[in-house]
């Protein structure tokens, strides 16, 4: 498995690393010991990064993690989110006595005494980033956590953050399909030395090709509800078109789609370590070849173009995707 170092002041992980999101029944119906044999399997295969978050399935996938890395907690990088409020749809807190009472509920919920990087899910509007980010810097030196990670963060508050204490790693949404952070955001990282973890990496499935233009959904599937209006109903059927090009390289490299996705973005900066999320063995086998894809330029131009014909937005709503900073230091 090759690794690649997270951030300046990071840890070192696999090069692709697992979203376990999938598992708690955000993709359909998902059974505990599908989930717990997936990670297992990715363990052996030499994934070290698993990510998860407090929110995914009201704290169920924490603790589905939690008993998957028991007796194995030595070869995980564990990786968790807080800042969504359970229950409260659309609620962001990054408070300092949030920031600590969730903390504690994930450290409780994962059976663990140290979160290795515990990242903000998205900034909260109504509290100055600089608060957050002490917050977290005081449970650094308490032990609780080991390296402190954001997600969807903009670049003011990227580099008002890096100020108070070193950031390692930002996660937001980057893929073929989904270049919005090329412009600003990467540059950034860079400068600052901040890893960066692109979650729906294969968007949601497309990218992979097991979602086709007329994909039926199973009961449950947040994706049927046009929660990600790129692969739901009114969206799908264009957007798949868009997969075409990377099926074709695909089958002329003797390759799957999903390893062409995740290579082009594994080529694209050496401090990027995409996270497919799945609940299946076969998808993450799957995508651990990509590893050692190698795609032609060729192929890096036929594919360098395809987000100019995406339709539909990211989210179901603006509130998902972040368009803002937190206020200035002693606004409230």
């Amino acid at each position: 498995m090759e690794k690649r170092q997270l951030g300046r002041v990071g840890p070192e992980v696999s090069a692709i690393g697992l979203g376990c999101m999938p598992m708690s029944g955000s993709y359909g119906g998902a059974a505990d010991e599908d989930g717990i044999a997936t990670i297992h399997r990715a363990l052996d295969l030499g994934i070290t990064l698993l990510d998860t978050a407090d929110v995914y399935g009201n704290g169920h996938n924490e603790e589905l993690v939690g008993k998957a890395i028991r007796g194995r907690r030595d070869e995980v990088v564990l990786a968790t989110k807080f800042g969504n409020v359970l229950g409260q749809p659309g609620t962001i807190d990054g408070r300092p006595e949030y920031v600590r009472q969730a903390c504690e509920a994930s450290l409780r919920r994962l059976g663990v005494d140290t979160i290795d990087i515990y990242q903000q899910h998205r900034v909260d509007p109504q509290t100055p980033i600089e608060e957050t980010i002490g917050t977290l810097a005081e449970l650094v030196d308490e032990g609780k956590i080991r390296w402190i990670g954001m997600s969807e963060a903009l670049a003011p508050d990227l580099r008002r953050a890096a100020t108070v204490h070193p950031v390692t790693s930002l996660q937001s949404e980057y893929s073929l399909l989904e270049r919005g952070v090329e412009t600003e955001i990467l540059d950034t990282c860079e400068e600052l030395g901040i890893g960066f973890l692109p979650f729906a990496p294969l968007v949601r499935g497309l990218l992979a090709g097991s979602l086709t233009a007329d994909h039926r959904f199973e009961a449950g599937d947040w994706r049927a509800a046009g929660r990600f209006p790129r692969v739901g109903p009114d969206h799908l059927a264009a957007n798949a078109e868009l997969a075409t090009a990377v099926r074709e390289i695909a089958e002329a490299r003797g390759a799957t789609p999903a390893q062409v996705a995740l290579a082009w973005l594994l080529g694209r900066r050496p401090w990027i370590v995409p996270i497919p999320g799945t609940k299946r063995i076969r998808y993450l086998e799957d995508n651990v070849g990509a590893i050692e894809l190698i795609l032609e330029e060729s192929d890096k131009e036929r594919l360098e173009g395809l987000a100019t014909g995406v339709e539909g937005p990211r989210y179901d709503s603006e509130a998902r995707t972040p368009t803002w900073v937190s206020p200035p230091l002693g606004a409230r």
